[in-house]
């Protein structure tokens, strides 16, 4: 790639799931873009980036050598494709000069414990917690708390993956015996275990994009989730809240607070917040895009959508300032994301296009990602990532949503057939 052009250029950093949504956004700002990818093979587990949407793809790790390749292009920022990538980006950011979140906090963006701890440490209203290599430290933390149930999960995962909601002794052992002997979905092996208080509530997603420090809640969306036999708490739909609904306000003004806490002035955020009887509690941020970001439909639901505006508040920051600052989302329609569970297993021996185009005919369906192809094993849903499909629905008539819900219930196990 010529490095000479009128252009802005950005870098995306491992830009894999949502990440995928950054190369339009920054070729519609205007900016060109290229993808650094930080190991020499991609990561397996998570939906590839679309390498041929980038200018040139930088294959490195060590921030010194990116530093090197990457200042002759003069970058206007570096941002994370996916969370795994969010130290890295912070730590190029700050070296070559860009608006940056900085190292200083980049940790406790990033693992669970520092996070919390980062929190209390404002006096950001937070969790009780612990971590340990040791199950049997783990448990005895768990009993001396005093109350159960407690959540046990690794340090550094996404996607709910590993997390076990634990209502005893043997639960707690059980589950950070099966953390340290497994790996995360980037690929990490878990070397400790987290155990915090349970945080009993309604969880709400709050999605942020700041630019030097003004933020602008893009979203808030209220989960659903099921809690299996195993312990672990698993996805079901996504639904979005009116911005002057009750908990709305506080949840917003909750999470600026904790923006400020970890020190989080660029870019989109991911938080994961319960309204507890003392108030909004967090039970995760990331500071990437939110991993059910779809382009298409939050352009229809809300009227735009995170990629976009975090590319806008890096390349075209006193408008996005000037616009969005301070700012609160509208809802135009009523919106569910629904990431389908199953009890299926065994091997796809094949999908049914008649049943998919079933669901793609219902009135509400924005989009419907099928995950599983013929040959592929399937597993009961136990996470995010072993989820059957993802369907996005919209609709001003928000009965319509919540029939076409019921109906993608009925027929999502029929679109696969097994071996």
């Amino acid at each position: 790639m010529s490095r000479t052009s009128d252009k802005p250029i950005a870098v995306v950093v491992d830009g894999y799931s949502a990440g995928n949504f950054y190369p339009a956004a920054f070729t519609a700002a205007g900016a060109r873009v290229i993808h650094v990818q930080s190991t020499p093979e991609l990561i397996p587990t998570m939906a590839p980036p679309n390498l041929a949407e980038y200018a040139e793809n930088i294959v490195a790790s060590g921030v010194d050598a990116l530093v090197a390749l990457l200042r002759p292009y003069a970058p206007v920022c570096v941002v994370p494709g996916q969370e795994s990538a969010v130290q890295l980006a912070d730590s190029l950011s700050e070296a070559l000069g860009v608006a940056s979140n900085g190292t200083a906090l980049s940790s406790a963006r990033r693992d669970k414990y520092d996070m919390i701890e980062a929190l209390r440490a404002a006096g950001v209203r937070c969790a009780d917690q612990f971590k340990s290599a040791d199950p049997a430290a783990l448990v005895a933390w768990a009993e001396e708390h005093g109350s159960y149930p407690v959540v046990v999960k690794p340090l550094s995962s996404a996607g709910s993956d590993g997390v076990y909601i634990c209502a005893g002794a043997d639960e707690v052992r059980t589950a950070a015996e099966r953390i340290l002997a497994s790996q995360d979905i980037f690929g990490s092996s878990n070397t400790e275990v987290l155990a915090q208080s349970y945080l009993k509530g309604t969880e709400y997603i709050v999605d942020t994009v700041s630019s030097d420090g003004r933020h602008y809640a893009c979203g808030v969306w209220q989960y659903e989730k099921a809690l299996l036999p195993s312990g672990q708490n698993i996805y079901n739909r996504d639904v979005l809240v009116a911005p002057d609904a009750d908990p709305v306000p506080a949840l917003i003004a909750y999470v600026g607070e904790v923006l400020a806490a970890l020190d989080v002035r660029w870019g989109p955020a991911h938080a994961e917040v319960i309204m507890t009887e003392a108030g909004p509690t967090l039970v995760e941020i990331a500071t990437r895009l939110n991993g059910n970001l779809n382009s298409a439909f939050h352009d229809q639901c809300l009227g735009h959508n995170q990629a976009a505006l975090s590319v806008q508040a890096y390349v075209h920051a006193e408008e996005f300032r000037a616009t969005y600052g301070g700012g609160v989302y509208r809802k135009l329609q009523s919106a569910v994301v629904y990431n389908t569970p199953t009890e299926l297993d065994g091997t796809v021996g094949s999908v049914d296009q008649s049943v998919v185009e079933e669901i793609k005919g219902l009135g509400s369906v924005a989009q419907v990602t099928v995950k599983w192809a013929p040959g592929v094993r399937i597993r009961p849903t136990v996470d995010l990532m072993t989820s059957s499909m993802k369907v996005f629905l919209t609709s001003s008539d928000e009965a319509a949503v919540d029939a076409d819900y019921e109906k993608i219930r009925l027929l999502k196990d029929s679109v696969y057939r097994l071996a």
